[in-house]
């Protein structure tokens, strides 16, 4: 594994953050985007106690607010409030979330299940143009499959281009993989390199689960890959490591993919993705070694157990 600098990135063995690495102010993650050694890309999850109070100033940030386990909150922001349900886990059901625009504050405060705490993300991206501040329920946020046999998975496309536009550079969406199933295949990249004009930074957060249950698993795990030849001024980078339940991954450059969830332990992973582009997108390139793998699902069944999860909650095969 290098351990040199890339132009934009930290040091490849920092890339990875295990669970509990990335705490700030007892916070479980957080990455800005001077942590990260970029320019756009940032994220924090925080919990909140029941009736318990967060104020936000975004600043340059524009943040979606994805509620992950232990109920919803309710979002105080330019005179609106809006109240949000969310979901016992990422495996219970897709949740509503909130878009919070740039130079603005906002308090958010705890609706946790029986008094619990609720976990919550909140992706950010340094943006330069104000959106409004938008309430998006679950019934309407869109889930597409993808690939077939064992590389079927859910894409969960709640602040995706084209779903939702009312954002400058922010984009997020949820990948959900059964277990033993591969997703983020074939490999791909973002970065700008030749033959790929896309330039986005990227970060994975992780969490696993247990199979026949929607509750996370910390023995369980999965196998992730990033990877890159010398292209200089960034360095060759190969990456095969095992992930855990609340690991962050960092992608400044190179192909990504696969992520294989182990047999027994279903994947989830929040997609935070940002660059300088003046459109947003999730354009992507196939490492051409292994495109042709996307030709060899025509014909294959798509797993049944896809999808996962709707907003009415698990869906069973």
């Amino acid at each position: 594994m290098s351990e040199g600098l890339g132009p934009r990135g930290p040091r490849v063995s920092s890339w990875h953050r295990p669970a509990g690495s990335a705490v700030v102010d007892g916070d479980p993650v957080v990455i800005t985007p001077q942590d990260a050694g970029w320019t756009y890309a940032g994220l924090r999850v925080i919990r909140l106690a029941r009736d318990g109070a967060r104020r936000v100033q975004t600043g340059d940030n524009e943040m979606a607010v994805l509620p992950l386990s232990g109920g919803g909150l309710r979002i105080d922001v330019d005179d609106q409030r809006f109240e949000l349900e969310g979901r016992s886990s990422v495996f219970a059901r897709v949740s509503d979330w909130a878009y919070l625009p740039i130079q603005t504050e906002a308090v958010l405060t705890g609706l946790g299940a029986d008094g619990g705490e609720v976990e919550v993300a909140i992706a950010s991206a340094v943006a330069a143009r104000r959106f409004p501040p938008a309430y998006v329920p679950a019934a309407e946020v869109p889930i597409e499959l993808r690939g077939a046999g064992p590389a079927t998975r859910q894409v969960t496309n709640f602040m995706a281009p084209g779903v939702f536009d009312g954002a400058d550079k922010l984009m997020c969406v949820e990948l959900l993989t059964p277990d033993g199933n591969w997703s983020s295949y074939p490999p791909h990249r973002h970065d700008g390199s030749a033959g790929c004009p896309v330039d986005n930074e990227e970060i994975y957060y992780f969490r696993v689960g247990r199979l026949g249950s929607t509750e996370y698993e910390p023995e369980g795990f999965a196998q992730h890959r990033t990877y890159a030849d010398a292209d200089p001024p960034r360095d060759a980078v190969d990456v095969n490591l095992t992930v855990r339940d609340g690991d962050a991954f960092l992608i400044p450059y190179g192909y990504h993919g696969p992520c294989v969830a182990a047999p027994g332990y279903p994947l989830y992973y929040l997609n935070v993705l940002a660059g300088p582009g003046g459109e947003r997108t999730m354009a992507f390139c196939d490492d051409p070694t292994h495109h042709w793998v996307r030709d060899a699902w025509e014909g294959q069944a798509l797993d049944p157990r896809c999808p996962m999860t709707t907003a009415d909650g698990v869906r069973r095969p």
